[in-house]
């Protein structure tokens, strides 16, 4: 055959949200889209901010000759001070437009700190559960991938943190309000977590993953990463709090300390050209320029949040409520947690086994759908528990 066996052994991996997607497809076939209830993908349904529209009609009556062309790999200059302005505050630290590349995404600007940071055989710490294509970023780049698993509350187990970082470490990702979770790591979690790399006898970079970093519920902050580790990263993008997923717009922030940072940039800005991103979008960078500190209605989000936990809870399942983010992890009723979304499909409803993000025992339920359809599937989630307690 063909193709890599490597990628065989990767679309084996990273295949049951493809799996239920195409469950999707068929029950939505067989039974009409309004009798599924579809929470398999983390796909954000409601429409951008109004001040978005406002901003690409104000980016398109402004374009002048080259408004399309190639910049600086980086990024626009004062996109970059933009954006620098918005982590700034934030992260309760001064950046300029030095400390900031533009890249195609949170996944494209993942995938540029790994090729600058990597060499083969490295070391790259991802905690579990964890968005599944983590793994694949670092295989990219000749990396390893050492997975750590969390506290039964999701919360970082440190010492299981400090017990894998060894000589070969060279980064550890973390994602915070995290998918699947909706965790949040707090401030102390996050000092201690720094204080262990910083023991290390080499560099050891803290990458935080912060697409979800403006949906937060109950008065929960994210606090700041920068505040907590010197040699830190953050990587994110507008696909969530602007509901742009398919832009691919996003940016890597760098701590203004950071240990080797003009060489740090210069091979993220390289990388940024070389992994065939060239540019993060040129329309998009401008278009975000004008939406520093706008998001979309949390409060949609947060008003299915308590839906989803009052349809769980009633319905009897384990779970603790996410603090941000648009996921549901609960338990599985039963050990195989394959079977168990299996069985929920027979009630038209899709979610995704926990192992598809590294922990077994759990499923994912995105709530990022209608309300209808979460309080459609309130005696589905019945029917399916009593079904795995009969099979138990």
């Amino acid at each position: 055959m063909a193709i890599s066996q490597k990628m065989l052994g990767f679309a084996e991996r990273s295949s049951w949200i493809r799996k239920m997607f195409e469950e999707g497809t068929r029950l939505k076939a067989q039974y009409g889209a309004d009798q599924v209830c579809d929470f398999s993908l983390g796909n954000p349904d409601l429409p951008p901010p109004t001040q978005y529209q406002e901003a690409v009609r104000k980016v398109i009556a402004a374009e002048t000759p080259g408004s399309h062309g190639y910049m600086a790999n980086n990024g626009y200059p004062f996109v970059r001070e933009a954006v620098a302005k918005q982590i700034g505050a934030e992260q309760g630290l001064a950046l300029d437009q030095n400390d900031i590349l533009m890249t195609v995404g949170a996944a494209g600007g993942i995938n540029v700190v790994m090729k600058a940071l990597l060499d083969p055989g490295d070391e790259v710490i991802i905690l579990a559960p964890f968005f599944v294509e983590y793994n694949f970023y670092v295989d990219n780049h000749g990396g390893v991938t050492k997975i750590v698993n969390t506290a039964p509350d999701f919360s970082l187990d440190l010492a299981a943190i400090e017990a894998a970082v060894n000589p070969k470490t060279k980064a550890i990702i973390i994602n915070s309000p995290n998918n699947p979770t909706g965790q949040i790591y707090s401030a102390v979690e996050l000092a201690d977590l720094g204080a262990i790399l910083a023991k290390a006898p080499q560099t050891v970079y803290l990458i935080s993953d912060e697409p979800y970093r403006k949906i937060l519920y109950d008065g929960h902050m994210v606090p700041s990463i920068f505040g907590a580790y010197r040699n830190s990263l953050i990587v994110s993008s507008y696909s969530k709090d602007l509901s742009l997923p398919g832009e691919r717009i996003g940016y890597i922030a760098v701590h203004p300390e950071i240990e080797g940072k003009p060489q740090l940039l210069g091979a993220m800005t390289l990388a940024n050209r070389i992994l065939g991103f060239v540019n993060a979008p040129a329309l998009m960078q401008r278009v975000v320029a004008e939406l520093q500190g706008v998001t979309v209605d949390c409060t949609v989000y947060g008003r299915r949040r308590e839906l989803f936990c009052k349809v769980l809870s009633e319905a009897g399942y384990e779970f603790i409520p996410p603090k941000g983010a648009f996921y549901m992890f609960p338990k599985s009723p039963i050990v195989d947690d394959a079977q168990f979304v299996g069985l929920l499909a027979e009630q038209k409803i899709l979610g995704v086994p926990g192992r598809g993000f590294g922990m077994e025992g759990y499923f994912r339920l995105a709530f990022c759908v209608e309300d209808a359809v979460i309080s459609r599937s309130a005696e589905g989630f019945k029917k399916a528990l009593a079904k795995a307690k009969a099979l138990a």
